[in-house]
């Protein structure tokens, strides 16, 4: 499990970066998650059409936004700075692990995987299978993902920053070309896939 508060730093918008096992240093877009949505976001939120789930809010850009387009959206995150801030935003968040027992199981019209999310747990198909588990039958889960070549990468990863490093957890990474499969394992199907920047989104429906 994600220890509660590993990315306060960056949901605080202090600079920071994720240390993988084997050296690699990613930089955290913390600008990114304290700005309003941007275009890439839009891509998300455009296809939220009725009450979503947004799983790891973090400091609830898109849940906030979500609630201002007047669609019914409930941010969840085991961080409490992440819940806080997400409140202050004026929009509803819990602070609960998405494997544990969540408020309208099986009802939800979307679920959102933003920011690399999947990668929660160090597991993507499980994770998806979890977020099968709360959709609606003719719901969706709205995934961004890596870029394609990525593959499948689990691993330990920590977040760092110049003063110093938390600690270790599990995360993994799912490319682009490779979400199809893991859809498939999770029993989903690949309704579209979009690139805006860099940045690469699907939505997946139950089979």
């Amino acid at each position: 499990m994600t220890p509660p508060d590993v990315f306060a730093p960056g949901l605080l918008g202090r600079r920071c970066w994720l240390e993988l096992a084997d050296g690699q240093r990613i930089s955290l877009p913390v600008d990114r998650w304290g700005a309003a949505p941007d275009r890439g976001d839009e891509v998300l939120l455009d296809a939220c059409s009725g009450p979503t789930l947004d799983v790891g809010c973090g400091p609830g850009r898109l849940t906030a936004a979500l609630t201002r387009r007047g669609v019914a959206a409930l941010g969840v995150d085991i961080s409490p700075v992440a819940v806080a801030l997400t409140r202050s935003r004026g929009a509803v968040a819990l602070r609960r692990d998405v494997y544990d027992p969540l408020p309208g199981e099986g009802l939800w019209r979307h679920v959102l995987l933003a920011d690399g999310n999947v990668g929660i747990g160090g597991d993507p198909v499980a994770l998806l299978r979890r977020m099968r588990e709360l959709l609606s039958r003719n719901g969706s889960a709205l995934v961004e993902s890596d870029r394609p070549g990525r593959g499948v990468h689990a691993g330990r990863a920590r977040v760092s920053r110049d003063s110093g490093s938390g600690p270790w957890f599990d995360w993994a990474w799912l490319g682009a070309d490779s979400v199809p499969w893991a859809a498939a394992e999770a029993g989903f199907a690949v309704r579209w896939t979009r690139e805006h920047l860099g940045r690469w989104f699907t939505e997946l429906v139950p089979v």
